[in-house]
């Protein structure tokens, strides 16, 4: 981001998909897939001519207008076609309104957390994403998919990255391009203390929330997630005790800044040098443009550090798609809208590329369909507060290698009274990761799976 300040609550919100969950903390609870005996619609497209009038929701602020102004490219691909682009508040409203059936919208933004929680409110869009399916991200794909249909229709892709300061980097001698591993990680930051012993280099999380979404951006870098397709929950795994024992090894090193981001503690910490390494979604890009002060210009993005050698080096941290309701009165129209912006050109250039919003293109996530994901062909400039670096050179690639995921359950947000606050523990060194874990589990199964 360049330009139209914006705080971090309008951030998160606006474009930022699960992450803009943790504006508030919290996310309205979705009842789970199945929960009646409905079935969802299948929605196929006629060869009629493109006319009549949809209605469509966004969230308001920064991100609304970026939409608005590539729903102007619609409107000129389809003059017979009128859009009612409104912003609305998706997550206090949208969930009620599917349920209830009246007022729906034709199409609405929404967060991938959310859908699989209301397929039977949806159109199954699986045989109009077919023609795309196999150019698009397998996570996307797989996070829209319930009972092996697709219910949303995959728009942006967050990247997790390992943001760092390049200066600190350079006078500890340490290469970016050798931090292969989140052990070689660790490595590095005990470096960089040994040489600075006021510096606390990599970021920990202290709100919940984002702590647990950060956990299932790691967890996905190894392919898996807290529960796979059929719901069934797997936190007691090889791969998130891996998580957990190499942050009991960070705390217990002295190598973290535990922090709630971007909060003054955090921007002040990240300002002064002591934080040097955040491993975050491509949506941090928002701190060195708008609030870092004497170290804007000094922070880069790399790919995360695999868990594994040869492993995945990025997972997804967030991210939002477009639905269509089974009751909208004009779904047609508002498939081929989705089409345009996510699919086709101009499109998704519109969206992505430099607007009287973002003169440098919106930046906070990249497309999740893969042709309008080309390295060599950015849709956003260079970043001035990354020192010029092509972030969406290093974001495309690292998101090209993100696994498939499954569902996330509808009950992610409640556990994370259990999980996320047991991870918190887990960073003041007031549980181990097997109490985490077994703590954690018992009380998801009991409290929310076992209900549901």
């Amino acid at each position: 981001m360049t330009t139209s300040p914006i705080g971090r609550r309008g951030l998160l919100k606006g474009a930022l998909g699960l992450g803009a969950l943790a504006a508030t903390g919290s996310l309205a609870a979705c009842a789970p897939p199945g929960g009646t005996s409905a079935q969802p619609s299948k929605l196929t497209v006629s060869a009629t001519e493109a006319k009549g009038e949809i209605t469509i929701w966004n969230r308001s602020g920064d991100l609304f207008k970026v939409f608005d102004a590539a729903i102007g490219e619609f409107r000129k691909a389809h003059p017979n076609v009128k859009v009612n682009h409104q912003a609305v508040d998706i997550d206090a409203k949208l969930t009620n309104t599917l349920i209830s059936g009246t007022d729906v919208p034709d199409g609405s933004f929404w967060d991938d957390a959310k859908i699989g929680g209301q397929a039977e409110h949806l159109f199954d869009l699986t045989d109009l994403i077919a023609p795309y399916k196999e150019q698009t991200s397998a996570y996307k794909l797989s996070v829209n998919t319930v009972g092996g249909k697709i219910y949303g229709v995959p728009w942006d892709l967050d990247p997790g990255l390992l943001w760092y300061r390049e200066d600190i980097l350079d006078k500890a001698g340490v290469d970016p391009a050798s931090l292969a591993t989140y052990d070689d990680l660790l490595e590095a930051a005990r470096t960089v203390r040994e040489k600075d012993p006021k510096t606390r280099p990599i970021h920990l999380e202290k709100t919940p929330f984002l702590s647990q979404l950060w956990l299932e951006m790691l967890a996905g870098q190894q392919g898996t997630s807290l529960t796979d397709a059929q719901g069934k929950l797997r936190l007691d795994s090889q791969e998130y005790r891996r998580i957990f024992t190499w942050i009991q090894t960070a705390v217990k090193d002295g190598l973290v800044t535990h922090a709630p981001y971007l909060e003054p503690a955090d921007v002040n910490t990240l300002d002064n040098g002591q934080q040097v390494f955040v491993p975050w979604a491509i949506w941090w890009s928002f701190a060195p443009q708008q609030l870092l002060k004497s170290t804007k210009g000094k922070w880069r993005a790399a790919p995360l550090p695999a868990w594994t050698p040869g492993g995945a080096r990025s997972g997804a941290m967030g991210g939002s798609s477009f639905v269509i309701p089974a009751k909208a009165k004009n779904p047609e129209l508002a498939w081929l809208l989705y089409e345009f912006l996510c699919f086709k050109e101009p499109g998704y250039t519109a969206v992505y590329g430099p607007n009287d919003v973002y003169p440098g293109g919106l930046s906070t996530s990249i497309p999740s369909y893969t042709p309008a994901a080309d390295p060599a062909k950015p849709l956003f400039k260079p970043i001035e507060a990354l020192g010029g670096q092509d972030l969406w050179k290093v974001a495309v690639e690292a998101g090209a290698t993100i696994p498939a995921a499954a569902p996330i359950p509808w009950w992610f947000a409640q556990s994370v009274d259990y999980l996320g606050d047991n991870m918190q523990r887990l960073m003041e060194g007031k549980m181990s990761p097997d109490q985490v874990i077994s703590d954690s589990a018992e009380k998801i199964q009991k409290n929310l799976i076992d209900r549901s």
